[in-house]
């Protein structure tokens, strides 16, 4: 008996041996391949590195990263190495995400992504302090991150054609020097007041959402020169549109507007306005045209239609006023 102890003993000691050589050597494999793979991925980030410095180059005096249909759904951590970049220009690349350490590119002054298939805007855009211009049409961003408006060198946005944005963050209204936006074809119900209180916009594109009326403190926007509101739902033009003395440009086709408000008339600064397919309640016929020059020139739909109809609908009497009633947190300053 005292034999098969001792040979159950020897067995269990070589198990016990062997078990352990077993669990180091699936370790040192483990390690061995963990290593391999950081190799791997230090050897791709240099590939990868490598390639981009070749899409670098020199316009105008900027320093730019250049790619346009080259598939590149991540950007690899190395490229803050060329943190001297002053422009990034990446479209049809497959871009699903910017990198959170954009921050770190604090020379850039145009980030332009357009046409890619970016969800999120990184709260670390905030800290480029230099951005002149950021493009994001044609991406699938939802939300506008309220770090945004730390970017206070910012003249232009675009986020067209991301077909869900439906508002801003009040905090936007910072943007002192913004002077160009763009939000078409998203899902916006109403200007939103961050639009509202940008002091320095002189061209706003909301055409293609919708918007169904125009807040009564649009006239806020006093240095508004261009407004696009093609393809809405617009019933009904606010009076205090009158008030928008330096607006030269305005484009509302596609509406359901039936009438052309008379105190448009006082809107003496427009020179271009669009009111084709909307459902009018008067049909107008122009007066013919003293030169075919003068006739090629006359928009069939604009400022001499607008004046026109204006005339007609006095005399008919049959004008209707539009005053809006909106949320304080729109009619309230700041």
């Amino acid at each position: 008996m005292s034999e098969n102890v001792v040979c159950t003993g020897a067995v269990n000691s070589l198990k016990e041996v062997w078990e352990k050589r077993i669990k180091k050597y699936n370790e040192d494999l483990k390690r061995e391949k963990e290593f391999q793979l950081k190799l791997v991925g230090i050897w791709e980030e240099r590939v990868s590195l490598t390639k981009l410095r070749e899409k670098v180059t020199r316009e105008d005096g900027r320093v730019i990263l250049k790619i346009e249909k080259e598939e590149w759904k991540t950007l690899p951590s190395s490229l803050v190495k060329l943190n001297q970049l002053q422009e990034w220009q990446l479209h049809r690349t497959g871009l699903v995400k910017i990198p959170e350490f954009i921050g770190r590119f604090q020379n850039l002054i145009v980030l332009d992504l357009s046409r890619n298939t970016i969800s999120d805007i990184p709260r670390g855009i905030g800290l480029l302090t230099r951005l002149q211009e950021l493009i994001l049409s044609y991406n699938n961003i939802k939300t506008v991150p309220k770090e945004l408006s730390n970017c206070a060198s910012l003249e232009k946005l675009e986020l067209a054609v991301n077909r869900d944005i439906c508002d801003l963050p009040q905090e936007l209204s910072n943007l002192l020097k913004l002077t160009h936006l763009d939000l078409s074809m998203n899902h916006f119900t109403t200007i939103p007041p961050a639009v509202l209180n940008m002091p320095a916009l002189e061209w706003l594109d909301m055409g293609s959402n919708r918007l169904e009326q125009l807040p009564d403190t649009i006239e806020r926007m006093q240095s508004l020169h261009t407004l696009w509101l093609q393809r809405n739902k617009i019933t009904c033009l606010p009076e205090t549109i009158s008030n928008m003395k330096n607006l030269g440009t305005l484009v509302l086709s596609n509406n359901k507007l039936k009438d052309i408000p008379v105190y448009m008339e006082e809107m003496t600064n427009l020179r271009f306005v669009n009111f084709r397919d909307n459902p009018l309640k008067l049909e107008v016929t122009l007066p013919p045209c003293e030169s075919i020059d003068e006739e090629e020139e006359r928009e069939l739909f604009g400022l001499q239609f607008m004046h026109t109809y204006i005339q007609e609908s006095r005399r008919a009497g049959n004008q209707v006023n539009c005053s809006t009633t909106l949320p304080n947190s729109i009619n309230a300053d700041g």
